[in-house]
């Protein structure tokens, strides 16, 4: 009896030995595999961002000119120099609505009525 109990306890105790193997490398893996994850998304958006801070540097790099300034004064602001004029023009007026005669449209007055 007491060989049989020997040979069941070696397989139990490989058994457990590979479970707790498993069990080491499986919970790292996957901890080393969400970091990787996070570093290329972190990584992603840090590129994102240089290219917006490569843009609004150049665009205070064209603010920095008087013609850029001037510009977006006239455009943005309507401003004009001394002894200038300004003027806007209005859009058009939306065209005239024909309505069908008859029911529901004969309770309406027609569009060009007074």
């Amino acid at each position: 009896m007491e060989a049989n109990a020997r040979r069941l306890v070696w397989p139990v105790v490989a058994a457990l030995l590979v479970i707790g193997a498993l069990f080491l490398t499986m919970f790292p893996t996957r901890t080393w595999l969400d970091q990787r994850n996070a570093i290329s998304a972190s990584t992603a958006e840090l590129e994102e961002l240089d290219a917006e801070l490569a843009e609004l540097d150049a665009r205070v790099a064209a603010l920095d000119s008087p013609e850029e300034i001037e510009l977006l004064a006239r455009e943005q602001y309507g401003m004009v120099r001394p002894g200038e004029e300004a003027y806007s023009l209005l859009p058009l007026p939306a065209p005239p609505i024909d309505i069908p005669p008859g029911w529901p449209f004969t309770a309406a007055p027609p569009a060009d009525a007074p």
